[in-house]
């Protein structure tokens, strides 16, 4: 006589609901980054840590994977010719081929506006030229006429690039839960040590915890590093719509994985070592690449319970928002009893929660 195997469980949004006391939503870092806590999840029964202590939990062999995105200060404000106001927030800089002109001065970009622009209107940001700002013209929506974000080319002065425009007008994109203004300190910290490549309207957050102290430290334990490059969005932030997961659709992310990586990662299993992803959006990376083979292009992966993980074996991730995809993600990696559990306890035990918040160390589990 046979059995069959139980079936997989059915999961509702409401599955990866929790109670959260404001008070732990953290709005500032701690002082030092590495000073933060960090929940051990690789035992029988977690642990509590502060994060310098994370190279002494990792094996020599090991690889972390970073994601070196570059947070670039896409918030801005400005007028509409008419003296309308209105905020945008530029989700990405296209691409010389993806522009309409080729010309390298196009974005895609949310606007918070009382009445959105015309084709060909003009909008006047951080001033407009004639208060040392710049010009925007409004084009269409993206990526096509029913599309939530909108098409804007820059006009800045000497020619400068979006990035540079940015650089000198916009505002560290803080997230929507951090009530302050962004000030110099969110320029510093709202950033990784080792951010590199320009392109990210939010941080990688797990990332923040690291400084050079834990970087030296995990290179003498043995422990190997490798980057890839994902440009979080603002979509990372935005709510579940719809009660039954299947229907949520994903935002896309645009991300690239440097031919070395993939051979440290190659050369990490030959050695026995875990890969170590730092961050969700490390995770999203490579599970992309290793789905569709693709080095570099757009991702809308959505990782749920039950998803067959192929590279990653541990993650290093901070606390998400309750019913967030990112929650889904956590659970499938770990199982979404032990998620839940975890979570329960970091409210009970007072560590502090998303962007500016603690960490937890997360490991692959085979039941789900």
């Amino acid at each position: 006589m046979t059995t069959s195997a139980p079936a997989a469980r059915s999961f509702s949004v409401a599955d990866f609901d929790f109670s959260l006391p404001e008070a732990l939503i953290a709005q500032h870092p701690v002082a030092e980054r590495s000073a933060s806590r960090l929940l051990d999840a690789t035992g029988a029964q977690p642990g509590d840590r502060i994060f310098r202590e994370l190279p002494g939990l990792l094996q020599p062999g090991d690889l972390l994977v970073f994601n070196d995105t570059l947070v670039i200060k896409a918030r801005l404000f400005g007028e509409k010719a008419s003296g309308g106001k209105f905020e945008i927030l530029i989700e990405r800089v296209l691409l010389p081929h993806e522009a309409l002109d080729g010309s390298g001065q196009e974005v895609v970009a949310h606007i918070r506006v009382s009445k959105k622009p015309q084709p060909g209107g003009l909008l006047h940001l951080a001033g407009g030229l004639k208060g040392g700002g710049f010009d925007a013209v409004f084009i269409d929506r993206w990526p096509d006429d029913n599309g939530q974000l909108f098409r804007l080319r820059l006009t800045g002065p000497a020619g400068e690039t979006p990035y540079e425009l940015m650089a000198r007008h916009g505002h560290v994109p803080l997230p929507p839960y951090i009530t302050h203004a962004d000030d110099a300190d969110d320029e510093r910290r709202y950033q990784t040590v080792f951010a590199r490549v320009p392109g990210a309207v939010a941080a990688p957050t797990a990332a923040l915890h690291f400084d050079e102290g834990v970087l030296a430290a995990l290179e003498a334990r043995g422990v190997q590093r490798a980057s890839v490059t994902l440009h979080v969005g603002a979509g990372t932030f935005a709510p579940m719509k719809t009660e039954r997961i299947e229907e949520h659709v994903m935002h896309h992310e645009r991300y690239a994985i440097p031919p070395q990586t993939i051979q440290a990662i190659a050369d990490c299993r030959a050695r026995g070592g875990r890969v170590v992803a730092v961050g969700t959006t490390t995770v999203r990376t490579l599970e992309s690449w290793a789905k569709t083979g693709e080095l570099q292009g757009d991702t809308d992966i959505f990782i749920t319970p039950g998803f067959d993980f192929r590279v990653v074996d541990l993650l290093i991730t901070n606390f998400h928002l309750p019913k967030s995809t990112l929650m889904m993600l956590v659970s499938a990696l770990a199982g979404h009893e032990p998620i839940m559990a975890l979570y329960r306890h970091a409210v009970a035990q007072g560590y502090r929660f998303f962007s500016y918040g603690d960490a937890m160390l997360l490991a692959r589990t085979t039941t789900r």
